[in-house]
């Protein structure tokens, strides 16, 4: 019995020190490192702990891809992964098109048109991260192909793998398919200018003051010896300045005297077309060298500041950006698609051979400094109308965009999928700390806090729109705002604090929440915690525009009689007169034509409302998903209304959709109401409401109006191409509609000769 009894215990003994110790061992074994998103300059790439398995795995954050290599289109090139922290290669072994197919959706593009062997790109450096891969072409990541596994290769870099992309990006594709500068990230990663004036130390931007490099963990200086203004043009552009000033060397060097210099670089050699002060010849000091600058100094610029940031610069004279080029659809300042006019039209710029060096002299024409990513394939939506350059090829010191060598296209060579966008740098205004927001669940929301002098508090909801959150949002570099919230009572209310803002009221362009007007003491209804005004932000937007061109060509009139309007008359589709009308008998005269309404944005348009609270209206058998989606009005030469209609989103739904892209919404069944990116809805001609009642309106030269969206309701990206106009002329039996376009399409002299056009002296259709 005894033994038994021994036997038991040693029994028990092992079954507990077989459980315990994988649990200890599971407690120190290193976990599978994530791949981490590397980070340009000026930070430093942060290196994960070493993952125990060699095959690849699923790993916790998406694998970074990019194609790099030269010569290249956007679309092509080098494939490299990024690894434990250091981007590598793919070995071309068993390389196919199913491969190519898979890393070309990683990249943002639908499909891969090919693939390339031995390096043809060039070779690559540092790791050849996979070989043998052997994809089925269905995975979403080509780390779910076979492959040898991580790091495991024979190969070398004469075998790099590259591929070729279909040119067409994947609707709503978010991250961004840049073209990087080709710097070395170990010279010089963040350079400030650092002002020896105590009044420039308070103002923002700082225009001028002693160059210094990030050095270790400190800052260095540069000596000036055969310091040049072309080394000062780089610099400024990296710090978001467009010009360069000449400075006061004689004031700097006597304070210089009596400070201690330590200097990293001893000579800068740029030609004045870099975009990053790293991409310019450089010789560095001597690890064991005396940091000396014999006969020289510490190297001093100064800058000039675009329009947008000179209020606060104290600048008498302003100076002067292009009126021919402009950016559209991006969510902050500096940021967008390119745009150039053309014949008083704007029209867009293709993609093809698109670089920092183009980008950079758009950025410098608008008044901001060199381009910090140069952006493909619609990645700030797509514009509409022409396409008027292709194949950019700006060397950097040009003056403006138009001066640089470009082919004109035709529509085979390019699409608006294509179009070319830049992100600007920025010089440094401190602007998003002033401003916070607290209490959401995720860092994209929030209710809203500012500064007051010294004190932090809440903002009054009364009022508060789209267009204000758009502006806080754009403040702290949050992208485009989806919601703007007036009750904030589901969130947070631990750390509350006192309201120090009301009458917000914005135009929705402002770079910071306190250039909008508001009240000089603060004044609101509902003061509680709950009633604070609120943002919730988001990386993507809608941005829906009106197809001009078939409103012109499917207008007519009807004349119709009033039996067959109970319906109309009860959705308030018909002007006031209609009620004093003797029903059922007679008819109504309306102004008919076809609306087709494209999402041309990165994010589907859905209703602000939820289903739940949609109306029902029974007359037509339909849900009414927002109260005003569009409204139509005929104004005569002095913008005066003679003639409106409106039309509720009875069914936001893709009627149709672009090649590849499929239809996500129809109302059919209580179904989900939108519009899906690179959908329209068709709104038809002979449908109920699709019209402007002109019963009463007189013979004569109009202007036919229609705005989509028009209280901003749901967010988009770009408001300005929600209004479209046409000239029109009415002679009492007929009508004719000519020149329709978007808002924003014309010149602003074509704008205000369209608006003073007098009319057409006969019924012929110019």
């Amino acid at each position: 019995m005894m033994e038994k009894s021994r036997r038991r215990e040693k029994l028990a003994f092992s079954l507990l020190f077989g459980l315990w110790l994988p649990c200890c061992l599971a407690q120190t074994t290193p976990s599978n490192a994530a791949t981490r998103t590397p980070t340009r300059i000026p930070t430093r790439i942060p290196t994960p702990s070493p993952s125990p398995s060699p095959s690849p795995q699923p790993q916790t954050e998406r694998l970074m891809v990019r194609l790099t290599g030269y010569p290249r289109k956007h679309n092509e090139g080098r494939v490299e992964l990024f690894h434990k922290g250091e981007w590598g290669t793919i070995c071309d072994d068993d390389f196919s098109i199913a491969n190519a197919n898979v890393l070309c959706r990683q990249l943002g593009f639908v499909s891969a048109t090919g693939w390339t062997h031995s390096a043809k790109y060039g070779k690559g450096q540092g790791k050849i991260w996979l070989d043998n891969v052997q994809c089925n072409g269905g995975e979403k990541s080509v780390e779910s192909c076979k492959s040898r596994g991580w790091g495991n290769s024979d190969c070398t870099h004469d075998e790099d793998a590259g591929v070729v992309c279909k040119d067409e990006r994947i609707p709503g594709f978010v991250d961004s398919n840049v073209i990087d500068a080709q710097v070395d990230d170990n010279k010089i990663e963040e350079v400030r200018l650092r002002p020896v004036v105590a009044t420039a130390r308070k103002k923002l931007p700082i225009m001028e003051g002693v160059l210094e490099v990030k050095y270790k963990d400190g800052w260095a200086q540069i000596c000036d010896l055969g310091w040049t203004i072309k080394n000062t043009h780089v610099v400024c552009g990296m710090l978001g300045f467009p010009h360069e000033r000449k400075v006061n060397k004689n004031f700097y060097k006597l304070y210089l005297e009596r400070q201690k210099n330590h200097f990293h670089v001893h000579s800068v050699a740029c030609t004045g077309t870099e975009i990053h002060l790293a991409a310019c010849p450089l010789e560095f000091s001597k690890r064991n060298a005396t940091s000396t600058c014999e006969g020289g100094m510490a190297a001093v610029v100064s800058c000039m500041p675009g329009p947008l940031f000179i209020q606060s610069s104290g600048l008498k004279k302003k100076p002067k950006i292009s009126n021919n080029v402009r950016l559209k659809g991006g969510a902050r300042v500096g940021e967008g698609r390119v745009e150039v006019l053309k014949d008083n039209e704007w029209g867009t710029v293709c993609d093809d051979r698109w670089n920092l060096q183009s980008a950079s002299v758009v950025c410098r024409e608008l008044g901001f400094g060199t381009a910090k990513e140069a952006l493909t394939g619609a990645r700030m939506g797509q514009g509409i109308g022409p396409i008027y350059m292709n194949e950019v090829k700006c060397l950097g010191q040009e003056k403006s965009i138009w001066n640089c060598p470009f082919k004109n296209i035709t529509s085979d060579d390019c699409q608006h999928m294509e179009d070319a966008a830049v992100r600007c740098n920025l010089p440094y205004m401190g602007l998003e700390n002033s401003i916070r927001i607290v209490g959401g669940r995720v860092p994209y929301e929030g209710r809203v806090e500012v500064q007051v002098g010294s004190k932090w508090g809440t903002v009054c909801s009364t009022g508060w729109t789209t267009k204000e959150a758009m502006v806080v949002c754009r403040q702290l570099g949050l992208g485009y705002s989806m919601h703007a919230i007036t009750e904030t009572w589901y969130w947070d209310t631990s750390n509350v604090t006192d309201m120090v803002m009301s009458g917000v009221k914005c135009t929705g362009n402002e770079m910071s929440l306190s250039h909008c007007q508001h009240h000089k003491t603060v004044s609101c209804q509902k003061a509680a915690a709950k009633f604070a005004a609120g943002v919730i932000c988001s990386d993507t937007a809608s941005d829906l525009v009106l197809d001009a061109l078939q409103v012109q060509q499917t207008v007519y009139i009807e004349d119709r009689p009033l039996h067959m309007l109970y319906c109309a008359a009860e959705e308030d589709c018909l002007s006031k007169s209609a009620a004093q009308a003797n029903w059922p008998y007679g008819h109504r005269r309306l102004l008919r034509f076809s609306s087709q309404i494209h999402n041309i944005g990165r994010a589907d348009f859905k209703p602000k409302a939820g289903r739940h609270s949609w109306v029902w209206h029974a007359c037509h058998g339909h849900y009414h998903s927002m109260d005003i989606f569009t409204h139509y009005d005929l104004m005569n030469a002095n913008g005066t209304k003679v003639a409106e209609g409106h039309k509720a989103s009875f069914c936001l739904e893709d009627t149709d959709c672009h090649e590849g892209v499929s239809k996500r919404y129809e109302c059919a069944n209580f179904g989900n109401q939108g519009i899906t990116v690179g959908c329209w809805d068709l709104y038809r001609h002979d449908i109920d409401c699709q019209w402007i009642d002109i019963t009463d309106v007189k013979p004569g030269n109009y202007i036919l109006q229609i705005v989509i969206n028009p209280n901003h309701e749901v967010a988009e990206s770009d408001f300005t191409n929600n209004c479209m106009k046409c000239n029109c002329k009415y002679d009492g039996h007929r009508i004719w509609l000519h020149n329709c376009h978007i808002g924003d399409a014309f010149s602003e002299e074509a704008e205000r000769r369209f608006e003073k056009y007098p009319g057409q002296l006969n019924n012929q259709i110019p």
